[in-house]
């Protein structure tokens, strides 16, 4: 086994979960993450010489979803029915997926860079420098992307979304 196939094995779930928050659809998490991972394979010198592989790897991700055409984007239609719970049904769990809905919805309807900042800030827990690292802009810059977008966020008429709750809590 290759350190590319070691690498690939312990970090891909992780780069999978950031990638479907961010994109808000699993598969083109999926997409995304696979051309990424073929970037990354070829580029295999410069991604192991990082410091922190696993940081150069995401920041490829971030990059390559920012950078994705956005006439694929408009083109794309997700199916609320994609993602069923597992298992047999232990209550009504109606609330909690259209909450899940909800806040993935209202992320996507963010712009790309303010919705990079919060998943990475809040799903990522990076720190601003962090954020700003691999965006490639300031730490001002990264703070003013999170102010705009969670005050679109908290505009929403909906108090109890689950996002807005979770972002008060860290704010």
């Amino acid at each position: 086994m290759t350190e590319f196939d070691t690498f690939a094995r312990r970090e891909l779930d992780g780069l999978l979960r950031y990638a479907t928050v961010l994109t808000g659809d699993p598969d083109l998490a999926r997409d995304l993450v696979q051309d990424v991972m073929v970037k990354a394979f070829r580029r295999w010198s410069l991604v192991s010489a990082a410091d922190n592989q696993r940081a150069y790897v995401r920041t490829m991700v971030t990059r390559a979803f920012l950078s994705w055409r956005r006439s694929w984007a408009v083109r794309h239609v997700v199916l609320p029915f994609d993602e069923l719970p597992e298992g047999p049904p232990t209550g009504d769990h109606a609330g909690a997926i259209a909450e899940r809905d909800d806040a993935l919805q209202r992320l996507r309807g963010l712009p790309r860079r303010q919705r990079s900042v919060l998943v990475l800030r809040y799903f990522e827990r990076l720190t601003d420098n962090e954020i700003a690292e691999v965006l490639g802009c300031s730490p001002v810059t990264v703070r003013g992307y999170a102010s705009r977008a969670l005050a679109t966020l908290r505009a929403d008429p909906h108090p109890d979304f689950a996002v807005t709750s979770s972002i008060k809590e860290h704010s």
